[in-house]
């Protein structure tokens, strides 16, 4: 049975999806971007600063699933500029201790709203 997970942490889902599913034991958290979700709007500042709100939107879900960073296997980042990597992993680095998840980084053409990054991520409940 699949678990829709829900969290007013982190921005709505703006189209057909859930936030996170969870099925299995396994939370599939829907892509984040640096949106606020008080304002609805994509924060100001830079590559650095959307990073840092994209992945505490993705901390938001996690914890409404009863999960933080250390439950996560694989992340995939959509980088609109693969320029920005460096900056990115150094503040990926700051929300991931070892063992590291499993990680994609790609390059995309555009993300929704103009973001600069999104990132998703896959994690498992401990029993």
């Amino acid at each position: 049975m699949k678990n829709p997970i829900h969290t007013k942490s982190a921005p709505a889902a703006i189209g057909p999806y859930s936030q996170a599913v969870e099925i299995h034991g396994a939370v599939y958290c829907s892509g984040q971007i640096g949106i606020d979700p008080e304002t609805g709007a994509i924060v100001k500042g830079g590559i650095e600063i959307e990073a840092r709100r994209a992945l505490q939107n993705l901390g938001e879900v996690l914890n409404a699933a009863g999960l933080d960073f250390d439950d996560v296997v694989k992340t995939t980042i959509f980088l609109a500029d693969l320029a920005d990597f460096e900056v990115v992993n150094h503040i990926y680095g700051e929300h991931f201790d070892p063992p590291y998840p499993a990680r994609s980084t790609v390059q995309a053409a555009a993300l929704p709203r103009k973001a600069r990054i999104e990132i998703d991520a896959i994690a498992m409940k401990r029993h």
